[in-house]
């Protein structure tokens, strides 16, 4: 399979992206402390149906740190596919990529065909538990160095069915133990959407699937339910015996289950 790589320099920043496959465009959007790695069992699948990009959002993998100025994500995205030449795509993220597709769904859904979100969160949504956690491993990042707060991080319940795996576990660590550590010690300054994303749920008119690991924290269950009840076509589904990496835990599965989506879409 041939994949081309480069990098984008689009507004005022530079992201890293791979692509492979023809068809219509599928775009793949990573969690947090992670980068295109995590969809290494999901690129080649996808790119014998689809055209397949993957990556680096700004401040993680390859592309570059913020600055301090406000951005948003979504409009990072928007300008890496205009950049290919792509005016629509499917729009697939997980955790922090779900909440990145989620905004770009909202911005602009002239660009979006479907909507896949994977253990996600939501803007406007208390993630209570969750976020006292990551305020915890931010305080470690900040007393004690980026080394702390990534085995803070990955101590968490967050990774624990992932880590049950050898081989996901140390593909996981790497990538973790790639990671900056940038948005642990700085304040990202975002430009968010108002109305937040909870209350525009209901006006969301692109064909979405909610997917959900059945071993996720009940944070991201919670989601899941109301993103399934709000937006008016979507479906979900939970994935039985996985957790917040559900693309990495069963990606035989997970591709199934998201190949299956979109041919019918």
């Amino acid at each position: 399979m041939h994949t081309h790589r480069g990098i984008a320099n689009v507004n005022c920043t530079r992201l890293y992206y791979e692509m492979a496959g023809v068809g219509h465009p599928l775009v793949l959007i990573h969690g947090n402390t992670l980068d295109i790695r995590m969809w290494d069992d999901q690129f080649e699948p996808f790119a014998r149906q689809y055209q397949v990009i993957r990556y680096d959002m700004r401040g993680y993998g390859r592309s570059s740190l913020p600055t301090g100025e406000p951005y948003a994500p979504a409009d990072d995205l928007m300008a890496l596919l205009r950049h290919l030449g792509l005016t629509q795509a499917h729009i697939l993220g997980l955790s922090r990529g779900g909440l990145v597709a989620i905004d770009f769904a909202l911005t602009y859904p002239e660009a979006t065909d479907t909507l896949i979100v994977v253990d996600s969160g939501l803007r406007g949504f208390p993630l209570e538990a969750f976020e006292t956690f990551v305020s915890h491993v931010r305080s470690a990042g900040m007393t004690s160095g980026i080394a702390a707060a990534r085995q803070h991080w990955l101590a968490g319940a967050l990774f624990a069915p992932a880590l049950e795996q050898p081989q996901v576990a140390a593909r996981l660590t790497q990538m973790v133990t790639d990671y900056s550590g940038w948005h642990w010690l700085n304040n990202e300054t975002l430009r968010l959407l108002e109305p937040p994303p909870i209350k525009q749920l209901d006006t969301m008119n692109v064909p979405t699937l909610v997917i959900v690991g059945e071993r996720d924290l009940p944070d991201f269950h919670a989601v899941a339910g109301v993103m399934h009840q709000r937006i008016p076509k979507a479906s979900k589904v939970v994935m039985p015996g996985v957790g917040h990496m559900a693309n990495m835990e069963d990606p035989a599965r997970f591709n199934e289950i998201v190949l299956g989506f979109l041919a019918v879409k």
